[in-house]
């Protein structure tokens, strides 16, 4: 947007060396995002005869320079005594410093330094003081003396452009004007602009064909870097910024040159070594090991992976070993500083908890296990750099539970936003709404006037610098409020706003390809039957692969009202470039749909713009719903929830893998977010399926005596109790089971196997609920489930559950059932006992209410 600070911006091809700049003790690395690379900037040569259209009054007396002065500015006789009297006044204040010319006693009198400026000499006399910066300026403009920079620009002059062209009467400096009172921009900026180029004309002593691209660089740089001519470090501007297209257009600057000043400026891909030594590793060797290892990683990565790698091993990794342990002059790490980077790992300088613990690790572990591979092809150069891995697998056994982590975070992300979704929808649509129709009103009146919207009364009004503005913006006051609003400066805000919002949730594009879409972007596409199908073609970005996405009518609408804007402001989408703020690369001139007016010149947005507008329109409804206080939507949240609407809403997940350009469907299962009411819908829908694909008859109500019959089952079965789980109607497994009531089975291994009840089961299978049998005469024991072991088995069974021997093999043993003092008959085998061996209960109800034990001996014991 205008006046918005200068993201992340990339370097123009240009010539560069090859030699590795290395940053020597003690000096500050290169920061920032303005490090100009493809253009240096440089002042122009001298010129072998300087531009001075009036003569050369360098060595003239003090009065024929007024006369000469006077002569030239003057409209009327008291004008003409006016501008000689302040030229006089001037000079009078320089004239005693020692120097043959004008320039030399300029110098001497120390008034070309910075802040010294010329108004001081008057004292507290104001009116001297404006005469002696009229003086300096008619002196400057006669180019009878050169100023600095520092020193034009610590003097006030209101008209100086004025005078400037009127001495130099230039073609090409008034075709340059002409051009820039023609641009979209306020009557000021205009100004500023012709201003800047006259004081660098000026100061470099030249015309305007004298003027290249590394002079204008070096101004612009120049003025920036100490705050000259409004522009300072925090505005993220230069001096400048609306000349150098225009001087482009008009072929002053080489076809070779940038198009514009922010991509002359820019920084651009940084070579590795650069890259590597903006974080100043003290250990040379490493250094260069670091250059050479991802360098060579470089050629299948972009340029973005390289530059998180480079991060990762020079500055986190490589860097953090350094600190810990200075004298490290290898890669083999000690077992004490390995820990302590990887204690520092976990937490971020600034104290935060470091979320991605595993990209440094993973990226660490890489460049070991590299380098072991390489070592075997390439030993000369990569032998000596072999060590053990600081990361083990134990360092890694969390990864992938870290990356569920991750995933049910992002789930529930989408979970909280998707409620959210139709609001801020709402939101964009109503407000851009809203101000394109208070705009429509305002601009059916004259200025002054006023007009009814919405029950309030509103005045369009107009200030001075929108008299003469190329493009007058639209203001209102609210007369009831006495709110000023800057109609159509927000309008274009809200559709902006409006565009970027609806298309990302109605296509569930990534932000770069958000802002790559172009007006070749939209196609057709016919069907056999006729129909015409509107499609939307994404280029190629982090997939590398180009998809088409069918638009709905939705999103149709969305398109076809940004291409209408575009026509209705310049008569079609105007072609421009694009920053890629990821690669650091500027695209080819294209359509493309989503650019704005930056600086006097259309550009392409960027994502870091989209991404701001969609944080306006959230903390804009924060006021009015609660739930967005702390909320931020991120562009990639408006992708996942379309892809959570595709998938929960029934469209096959390959289909809508395509649509998002993932390569593999387990990508796009990741995207979706499931519901708990989801879940619940599509099962309750399962069932529906199944129950109409069953027989009518199978449905009708049940006859007394089939419902009876039914309780029956659960009741002797005892089917709610969990004990025996075969289906109704079918034999039970455990008939005749000679079990009684809470069976377990407890297997003793040296001397006897021993049953104790858990469950109930009868002779006459009526009370079957057994979890287990037995089946003595064939030595083998089982369970209700149909797996039965033999008994030889069973002591591999105990080692696996308790990690230890047992004995050989049991056979079977002998029986013996007591009552108090009498015996009882039993089956063969058992004993009636209760935990001691024998049966304490005062009566014996038989074998169906006894505990057995099974006396079994150890193979080969007596």
């Amino acid at each position: 947007m205008p006046g918005s600070k200068v993201g992340d911006s990339a370097r123009v091809k240009g010539p560069t060396t090859n030699r590795v700049r290395r940053h020597e003790a003690g000096a500050e690395a290169p920061v920032g995002n303005f490090a100009p690379t493809a253009i240096v900037p440089a002042p122009p040569p001298a010129p072998t005869r300087p531009p001075r259209s009036l003569g050369d009054f360098s060595r003239a007396p003090l009065e024929e320079v007024a006369a000469a002065v006077g002569r030239h500015f003057a409209t009327s006789p008291n004008e003409e005594w006016r501008r000689g009297r302040d030229v006089r006044e001037f000079l009078q204040r320089i004239a005693p410093f020692p120097g043959a010319t004008w320039q030399e006693r300029w110098e001497a009198s120390g008034l070309n330094e910075l802040n010294r400026p010329v108004g001081d000499l008057a004292g507290d006399d104001t009116k001297l003081r404006y005469r002696l910066f009229s003086g300096a300026g008619h002196a400057f403009a006669i180019r009878l003396i050169r100023p600095t920079l520092h020193s034009f620009h610590a003097n006030r002059f209101s008209v100086y452009t004025r005078w400037f062209r009127s001495v130099a009467s230039d073609p090409l400096l008034e075709d340059f004007c002409l051009r820039v009172g023609q641009l979209p921009v306020s009557e000021p900026r205009r100004t500023r602009t012709m201003r800047d180029i006259c004081c660098a004309l000026t100061v470099f002593g030249i015309d305007l064909d004298g003027l290249t691209p590394e002079a204008l660089l070096h101004y612009a740089v120049e003025c920036r870097k100490h705050g000259l001519s409004g522009e300072t470090l925090r505005s993220g501007t230069f001096a400048g910024t609306l000349a150098w297209p225009v001087l482009h257009d008009m072929g002053q600057f080489p076809a070779s040159a940038p198009r514009t000043l922010r991509a002359a400026v820019t920084r651009g891909q940084l070579p590795v070594e650069e890259a590597v030594d903006r974080h100043k590793l003290d250990n040379p060797a490493v250094r260069d090991l670091l250059v050479d290892y991802i360098t060579r990683r470089s050629a299948s990565l972009d340029y973005s992976t390289q530059r998180q790698l480079t991060h990762l091993l020079a500055k986190v990794f490589w860097k953090t070993i350094e600190e810990i342990n200075p004298e490290q002059k290898d890669l083999r790490l000690s077992e004490e500083v390995s820990t302590k980077w990887k204690e520092r790992l976990v937490t971020l300088p600034s104290g935060k908890p470091r979320l991605d613990v595993d990209g440094p690790l993973m990226a660490v572990r890489a460049l070991y296990l590299d380098l072991h591979t390489w070592a075997v092809a390439e030993p000369e150069h990569w032998a000596t750099w072999v060590a053990p891995c600081p990361v083990s697998d134990a360092d890694l056994r969390w990864f992938h539970r870290r990356r569920h982590r991750l995933q049910e975070r992002m789930a529930n992300r989408t979970r909280e936003r998707q409620p959210l979704l139709p609001i801020l929808s709402k939101h964009v649509n109503d407000t851009w709404s809203r101000l394109r129709a208070l705009l429509d009103a305002a601009e059916s009146v004259a200025p002054g006037e006023e007009f009814q919207f919405d029950g309030a009364t509103w005045l369009r009004t107009l200030s001075r610098d929108d008299i003469n503005h190329n493009r007058p913006p639209v203001r209102v006051i609210n007369r009831g409020s006495g709110e000023l609003v800057r109609l159509s400066f927000e309008e274009n805000q809200a559709f902006w706003q409006w565009a970027v919002v609806e298309t990302l949730r109605l296509a569930g594009l990534r932000a770069e390809e958000l802002v790559e879409l172009s007006h070749l972007s939209v196609r057709q596409y016919q069907r056999p039957n006729g129909e015409v199908v509107a499609l939307l073609v994404i280029t190629p970005s982090k997939s590398d692969r180009e998809r088409v996405i069918p638009m709905s009518a939705e999103l149709f609408h969305v398109i076809a009202q940004i291409i209408r804007r575009h026509r209705k402001l310049h008569g079609t989408v105007q072609v421009c470039a694009r920053y890629d703020l990821h690669e650091k690369v500027w695209s080819d001139e294209l359509p493309y749909l989503f650019q704005t007016l930056h600086g006097g010149t259309q550009r392409c947005m960027s994502s870091t713009t989209a991404w701001r507008m969609i944080r306006r329109a959230c903390q804009e409804l924060e006021a009015t719903h609660p739930e967005f206080v702390g909320v931020k939507f991120a562009p990639h949240d408006f992708r996942r929830l379309f892809a959570t609407e595709l998938i929960n809403n029934g469209l096959p997940i390959h289909i809508g893998a395509a649509l998002l350009g993932h390569l593999d469907i387990r990508t796009t299962r990741g995207y979706v977010a499931v519901f708990d009411e989801d879940v619940i819908s599509h099962y309750q829908q399962f069932l529906a399926r199944c129950r109409a694909e069953r027989p009518e008859e199978e449905y009708r109500r049940p006859s007394p005596e089939e419902w009876t019959e039914f309780e029956e089952h659960f009741d002797k079965r005892r089917v709610e109790l969990g004990s025996c789980g075969r289906p109704y109607g079918t034999p039970c497994a455990h008939e005749h089971a000679p079990l009684t009531e809470r069976t377990r089975l407890i297997v003793q291994f040296r001397a006897q196997v021993t049953l104790r009840p858990s469950t109930v089961c009868g002779r006459d299978g009526r009370s079957c609920a057994r979890a287990g049998s037995v089946e003595v005469g064939r030595s083998s024991v089982g369970s209700a489930d149909g797996d039965r072991r033999p008994v030889r088995a069973l002591p591999a069974r105990r080692r696996q559950r308790r990690g230890r021997g047992a004995g050989r093999g049991v056979l079977p043993g002998t029986a013996r059932c007591r009552e108090g003092g009498g015996d009882r008959s039993a089956p063969t085998g058992w004993t009636c006992c209760d935990g001691g061996g024998s049966c304490t209960r005062s009566k014996c109800r038989g074998i169906e209410r006894h505990s057995w034990t099974l006396g079994i001996s150890a193979a080969g014991s007596s």
